[in-house]
């Protein structure tokens, strides 16, 4: 998902955010390695704390002992300095413990759960194990209701090194010291982060704004190529080394499409020239041919003494002429559609022109509504009319033969446009040639040089306008969309 939104970013906000991450990430690092710092300097400074208090008591403990000469003395000798023991523990404000070696405890101010449940004795395997260790100590981890602490269990000696007890301390961690200096250099470290978060949100805004600027650049050339037209190269400067490589391809491939779209315009006004000669030729062939077989009937049927030469005559002439006007119908259409004149654009009221140019068909056949009485554009009224004719002529064509051409010709004035539909009820055009209509030359009638279409197109073009149609078994309805 998170891969999937990223893909919808643009380069700039990736780059942007990653940074911010990247940041925030540092940050967060910092903080756990600043955690786990204190919380180690804090597990010293207890141990550290713990080992001195316990070495002070040990020499309190061994002072009294001597002064006493309590060694090897039992419980009840020791309770009869129990007023100097407690003074110790006010003095050094700690609680402890003494046992014998057996276990059994001289003196008590303070002890765990397990040894009262025991008696108030120590195991005896327990005190063999402290003797056992090499530092004469055992540290444990209690969890009592009164709270968690440390309990450390220590040999004492003589002043001949020889052991003669058991020393219970119990060590509650002094928090303070590392919970204050924790809240107060994050305290500092939060500042310091706020600031870090501004200072890389400007940074990598310009960053990202800098590195990007090239591809943006890129981008904006690459929308502006095109096959037909004239594409210019990338000049930038300071360019990272990626994206120069990258400017050089682009560079090259626009020398390569020029030199294709050389080729291709060459190609495609040679193929032009080829296909309008081919269809010029093929026009004017079809006259031909009946010319030369009405010349050579009328060689053959051609006799001096016939009363009835006049009459051939005429009939040669008047065919001759009609095929003639044939070629001249042909010549007239390619000249229109390769030369057709620059519209002369003049304030005009299409109602009018385009009543006027349905006034030459059969009135039965066109019924003609229109929005507005007049409505006033900038026209061409020579084209216009043209574009009405070849579109009624087209109607009328597309009607099955037998039944009634019935044509609607509508104009409906918009605020910023003006639509002209003309529907018949012709055939429909098949869907297999929908997409061919207004090329040049495409017919579907056995008459004609599909010209007529093409020449609508172009003139609709030169107004700036825009022409669309449906189709279906039922009709087709051709609307043209001029501007006001």
């Amino acid at each position: 998902m998170i891969i999937n939104l990223l893909r919808r970013i643009s380069l700039r906000t990736q780059i942007f955010i990653s940074m911010i991450l990247l940041v925030f990430l540092a940050c967060l690092l910092i903080l756990t390695a600043t955690f786990f710092q204190y919380q180690n300097e804090s597990i010293d400074y207890n141990i550290f704390r713990l080992n001195r208090k316990e070495s002070q008591l040990k020499k309190q403990i061994d002072y009294l002992v001597e002064k006493n000469d309590l060694l090897n003395k039992n419980d009840i000798i020791w309770a009869e300095h129990k007023e100097e023991f407690s003074a110790v523990i006010k003095i050094h404000n700690v609680n402890f413990s003494v046992f014998n070696l057996e276990g059994k405890p001289l003196f008590t101010s303070f002890l765990p759960l397990k040894i009262i449940a025991n008696e108030y004795r120590l195991e005896t395997d327990f005190v063999t194990a402290i003797l056992a260790k090499s530092d004469s100590r055992i540290l444990e981890k209690n969890n009592d209701e009164i709270g968690k602490f440390q309990s450390s269990y220590s040999i004492l000696k003589d002043s001949f090194d020889k052991p003669y007890g058991v020393l219970f301390f119990p060590y509650f961690e002094d928090v303070s010291f590392s919970e204050n200096e924790l809240n107060t250099f994050l305290q500092s470290l939060y500042q310091i982060y706020l600031l870090m978060l501004v200072v890389a949100i400007v940074m990598a805004y310009f960053i990202s704004k800098y590195i990007s600027r090239s591809l943006e650049t890129f981008r904006e050339k690459i929308d502006q190529t095109g096959l037909l037209k004239e594409n210019e190269k990338i000049e930038l400067k300071n360019a990272p080394r990626d994206i120069a490589s990258l400017i050089n391809s682009y560079n090259k491939m626009i020398d390569e499409l020029e030199k294709s779209a050389t080729l291709l315009a060459r190609t495609q006004r040679e193929q032009a020239w080829q296909e309008m000669a081919k269809q010029v030729a093929h026009e004017i062939k079809n006259p031909l041919t009946p010319m030369r077989l009405t010349v050579q009937n009328f060689q053959r049927r051609f006799s001096e003494d016939d009363p009835e030469n006049p009459k051939k005559i005429d009939e040669f002439s008047q065919m001759l002429l009609e095929q003639i006007d044939t070629m001249s119908e042909v010549a007239n259409a390619f000249s229109d559609f390769a030369t057709l004149p620059k519209p002369r654009l003049v304030k005009s009221d299409l109602v009018e022109i385009t009543r006027r140019s349905l006034e030459i068909f059969e009135e039965k056949v066109i019924e003609f509504k229109t929005s507005d009485k007049e409505i006033r554009l900038r026209l061409d009224r020579t084209q216009w009319i043209r574009v009405t004719t070849n579109i009624i002529q087209n109607a009328l064509q597309a009607v099955k033969h037998g039944e009634q051409p019935k044509i609607k010709v509508s104009i409906e004035k918009a605020e910023k446009n003006v639509k002209i539909s003309f529907a018949d009820n012709g055939i429909g055009i098949p869907k297999s040639i929908q997409s061919k209509i207004f090329e040049p030359k495409f017919t579907t009638k056995n008459k004609g040089m599909g010209l007529g279409l093409g020449i609508v197109k172009n003139i609709i073009d030169s107004h700036k306008g825009k022409i669309e149609y449906t189709t279906g078994d039922k009709g087709t309805t051709f609307v043209v969309i001029l501007k006001l």
